[in-house]
């Protein structure tokens, strides 16, 4: 199935290779770490909040086609930023496809084994143990909140037991979303973080059938991207 995909923000499986005692996968080598490591640097600024809107939006891209584009649909089951890899001009690439599953397009879920990773996992997916390409948005939208907040959601924990999504979902709908965003994001586009911050409180919803698709989650991205474009395009025409 991966030898079929082909996606510029998905990493290419170039073949495998059987010539050692346990058979290897050779992929593209990506030189530039991971997300992760990017985004939790020591130093109190990190990656540029609009760079991590438009990294945001190819792993958007990529999961969207991974869903619905290829011949057959692909749940990754892990995304998380250790698993997105950045290239040389911090072009975003989906990797480590380990626990994913491939659906026949004429099927909805699967049941499975829990696999993921504690903190971005899918809870509906943890009770039922039903695969769906929802479980993927759950853990985009985790990622996004780990994107807005510049915080780990494997360890993150507040003082009376809420996890980073559940503290990030009460903020939200108190309106005090200023107290858990990074403030580098908020000093370089606050307003377009609330925007990013609507469409994550969709992807990590407890119900999927409340999540958006990857695709709804795309173009809903583009647009905000767009938009932020063309309001750039218009003050700098002003001055």
């Amino acid at each position: 199935i991966l030898s079929q995909v082909n996606h510029r923000n998905v990493v290419n499986l170039f073949g495998c290779c059987l010539e050692t005692e346990v058979p290897l996968l050779v992929y593209e080598f990506i030189s530039n770490g991971t997300l992760h490591e990017h985004l939790h640097v020591s130093a109190p600024l990190s990656l540029p909040w609009k760079e991590r809107k438009r990294i945001a939006l190819e792993i958007a891209r990529a999961l969207a086609y991974l869903h619905s584009s290829a011949s057959v649909s692909v749940i990754h089951r892990d995304i998380k930023t250790t698993n997105i890899l950045l290239d040389d001009r911090l072009t975003a690439k989906v990797s480590d496809f380990g626990a994913s599953r491939g659906i026949p397009i004429y099927q909805t879920s699967v049941t499975t084994t829990i696999q993921g990773t504690f903190g971005y996992l899918d809870p509906e997916c943890y009770n039922t143990r039903r695969l769906t390409e929802k479980s993927d948005v759950y853990s985009f939208g985790v990622m996004l909140v780990e994107l807005l907040t510049r915080e780990k959601p494997h360890i993150y924990m507040t003082a009376a037991g809420y996890s980073l999504v559940e503290q990030f979902l009460i903020l939200h709908r108190q309106d005090k979303l200023s107290e858990i965003l990074d403030p580098q994001v908020a000093k370089e586009g606050e307003e377009e973080a609330r925007v990013v911050a609507e469409i994550t409180a969709m992807c990590v919803s407890s119900s999927g059938e409340d999540r958006p698709t990857m695709k709804q989650v795309e173009m809903r991205l583009e647009v905000q991207s767009s938009a932020t474009s063309i309001k750039t395009l218009q003050e700098l025409r002003s001055t």
